[in-house]
């Protein structure tokens, strides 16, 4: 089984008379952008768009979600399946990439968790989005309309601009392609070299309460781990539906450049055989919870994995569950490494964790959350800057007169992703 990823660099951006890739420039149609983004949906009230560059003193705020422009070129299903497309199974055959830009949504938002991304100074250190030629949609929704129905009109806003966009690629032809290739099923004679058989554990937020992730469409809080091709994810069969604490929220970028699982695949057959994806959720009851850790281990121990990589979404509630996973995955002999952020105080001295686990004596820690940054003022804000003071993160009265910010690591979009995504980490002392 194969899906290559056809991969289209994107170097420059601007608006044009179409939209089009011309070399390593891709051109956009402004004002189709705002009409596919809006769709038929009434329940948006009005678009804007604005682009936003590396180096630029741009400052993107409150951000609901980033997504990577691709397009479905050969195999089955289309790109976001289940929202934008059909629920065919993907991860097959050839997709193609505008590598180097995103899609942003940004504007009136749900709840006051989201973040930000600085595209110059010292917070642009900490996101890999401010590394990106970003696309931002500015939306506003109709007054009224439930929590719900508010976050929903955001996710698929969002989905659309960047199908819109993936299509502008569709005829171009790759400077590279990625190629990942995996047998239908492992076997013993895949085993016989003797390399260590791993399997990978994603744990998908589904907290309700705007906490969630969805599957080919559907929310996840319902599901039963199941088993996923390793590719999946990168045709969009993962997308956020997240309003939650920037700094270690799973954007559906996140989901579509995975770095676990294209790690994993990397080395697979080199020093370890990379066995399969195993999802699951994060429950919000003990009885949940234990129902999705004791079918998640089950699927690995089947999938006869030695060991076994588990990333997390969130803090907090979601540490139990890592927590339960981890422990039954060692006791059954499965040697498990979990990747995690820490809340420690922002003088690191607090427990890091809610919960813990015996077991869970190998964790990669991917920073603390709730260190304190001072960000500078920036020429231009995308976004509503008076949401500042209430992200997660943020703190009252920090909002200084020049238009500087205090916040911890917590407000700053993707900071501490627990998928291993950006630079930061721990070292025992």
């Amino acid at each position: 089984m194969l899906l290559e990823l056809g991969i289209i660099p994107v170097e420059e951006i601007d608006w044009g008379r179409k939209t089009a890739i011309d070399g390593k420039a891709l051109h956009i149609h402004r004002e189709e952008l705002i009409e596919e983004t809006r769709g038929n949906d009434f329940r948006i009230a009005s678009v804007r768009a604005d682009l936003a560059r590396p180096g630029e003193s741009v400052r993107i705020l409150p951000v609901k979600d980033v997504i990577e422009p691709r397009v479905k070129i050969e195999g089955r299903g289309g790109i976001f399946p289940g929202l934008i497309s059909g629920v065919e199974t993907v991860g097959t055959g050839r997709t193609h990439v505008l590598k180097g830009c995103a899609v942003v949504t940004a504007g009136q938002v749900v709840g006051f968790q989201e973040g930000l991304i600085d595209m110059s100074g010292p917070g642009a250190r900490y996101s890999s989005f401010s590394r990106l030629l970003n696309i931002v949609l500015g939306i506003d929704v109709l007054p009224g309309i439930s929590p719900h129905q508010h976050e929903e009109a955001l996710r698929l806003a969002g989905l659309r601009a960047a199908a819109y966009l993936g299509e502008a690629c569709r005829s171009a032809v790759p400077e590279s392609v990625e190629r990942f290739e995996w047998p239908r099923f492992p076997t013993p004679v895949r085993r016989d070299a003797g390399l260590p058989d791993v399997a990978y554990v994603c744990m998908l937020l589904s907290q309700g309460l705007l906490h969630d992730t969805y599957l080919y469409g559907r929310d996840v809080k319902s599901l039963l781990p199941t088993l996923l091709l390793p590719t999946e994810s990168m045709d969009g069969a993962i997308v956020s539906g997240n309003c939650v604490s920037a700094c270690d929220k799973n954007t559906t970028y996140h989901h579509q450049n995975n770095p676990v699982i294209s790690e994993l695949l990397r080395r697979d057959g080199t020093d370890l055989r990379f066995l399969g994806t195993v999802v699951t959720n994060a429950n919000v009851t003990l009885r949940d919870k234990v129902r999705s850790a004791e079918y998640a281990v089950k699927l690995v121990e089947m999938l006869g994995a030695r060991g076994a990589v588990v990333s997390k979404e969130g803090f907090g509630n979601p540490d139990a569950d890592a927590m339960m996973i981890c422990a039954g995955l060692e006791e059954r002999g499965i040697r498990t490494v979990l990747i995690s952020d820490e809340f420690a105080g922002s003088d690191g001295a607090s427990q890091s964790l809610a919960d813990v686990t015996p077991h869970a004596d190998a964790i990669v820690s991917v920073g603390n959350a709730n260190e304190r940054i001072t960000l500078p003022p920036m020429e231009r804000v995308l976004g509503d800057i008076r949401v500042a003071e209430k992200l997660a993160g943020g703190q009252s009265g920090s909002l200084a007169r020049a238009g500087g910010l205090g916040v911890e690591l917590q407000a700053l979009l993707g900071a501490t992703n627990e998928l291993g995504f950006e630079v930061l980490y721990a070292r025992g002392g």
